[in-house]
């Protein structure tokens, strides 16, 4: 227990540098950032993840009944899970800094704080499923159910809309706070006719972190079906959520060109809901975790590889 203590407190050290360094070194300034600097940073955060995962391959002290390298290839699947579950997070910060009009040298910084929010949201999410599945375990028939209904309505349901108005998180904070109707250099509060008043970055900080809450509902679980290892899902969660600011940045242009992209999400949602019901109902792996990776990585080049040799007819 003490061993496994001490991944936790070193990996939350490092999470926390990594944060200071990107907000007090390497975007202390206010810009815009542009896609080669974009492309640069998804490169280090993915190389870091794939360095942690060696790290869990060669020193992790995985749980009773597993191996090191089973604990990797748990660190792995999620992480592909879960990177490939947050571009669809990328369709909806798109649509919620067009509808805002946010200025592009904005951004990062609402991602940022965005982020940070939805750390401490999945910590708690990680928890709470980890300790319904040991304790009641016919829930991951429920966990799975909720995989295929949502992979299944997110096919059904291909063009999201942003409505502001009817976030439920909005209208109480608007009843407490007025907001400006400019941005003011950044800020998330500015003082108005000598009172405290919200400026519209807030406004989407709060679209943004209520947003991600929603998508961890889908997240978490997906995940609890490769593992329920605490560390492993906390990791790869954190790991994909850190990289997700830079990969916005280098492909929120080009979303639209994978038009097909959200049929493999679906598929992969309603996959990863099959594996979980048929591996606990079985009491054996009938969808490994090896599978299960290959099947998701194949899905996602697919619905890659369909868009770009099909493009959307402009309408």
């Amino acid at each position: 227990m003490e061993e496994r203590s001490i991944y936790w407190i070193f990996f939350n050290v490092f999470v926390l540098i990594m944060l200071a360094l990107d907000l007090g070194v390497f975007n202390r300034k206010a810009h815009e950032i542009k896609v080669k600097e974009a492309l640069i940073w998804s490169g280090v955060w993915i190389f870091l993840a794939l360095t942690f995962n060696a790290g869990i391959y060669y020193f992790y002290l995985p749980p009773e009944g597993y191996t090191n390298a089973d604990s990797a290839l748990q660190f792995l699947t999620g992480y592909v899970i879960e990177k490939s579950l947050s571009i669809d997070n990328i369709f909806v910060f798109v649509l919620i800094f067009s509808f805002f009009k946010v200025p592009a040298v904005y951004q990062h910084k609402v991602l940022f704080w965005g982020i940070l929010g939805a750390l401490v949201m999945r910590v708690i999410f990680i928890f709470a499923g980890v300790a319904l599945i040991n304790r009641f375990a016919w829930i991951i028939y429920i966990f799975g159910a909720f995989l295929i209904f949502t992979g299944i309505k997110l096919v059904t349901q291909k063009d999201k809309e942003i409505h502001p108005e009817k976030n439920p998180v909005l209208k109480i904070f608007k009843k407490f706070f007025r907001v400006t109707d400019t941005y003011d250099k950044g800020k998330f509060f500015t003082i108005q006719n000598s009172r405290k008043t919200a400026t519209p970055l807030f406004v989407v900080l709060i679209m943004i972190e209520t947003t991600d809450l929603i998508f961890a509902v889908d997240s978490i679980p997906a995940i609890l079906a490769v593992t329920n290892d605490p560390f492993i899902v906390y990791s790869s969660n954190v790991f994909a959520i850190l990289g997700l600011r830079s990969l916005y940045f280098a492909i929120a242009g080009l979303v639209k060109l994978f038009h097909y992209l959200h049929y493999g999400l679906a598929a992969i949602l309603v996959l990863v809901g099959i594996k979980m019901i048929l591996n606990h109902y079985y009491s054996a792996k009938i969808i490994s975790t090896e599978l299960s990776l290959l099947l998701i990585v194949a899905i996602l080049a697919s619905s890659v590889v369909a868009s770009l040799m099909k493009p959307q007819l402009k309408t």
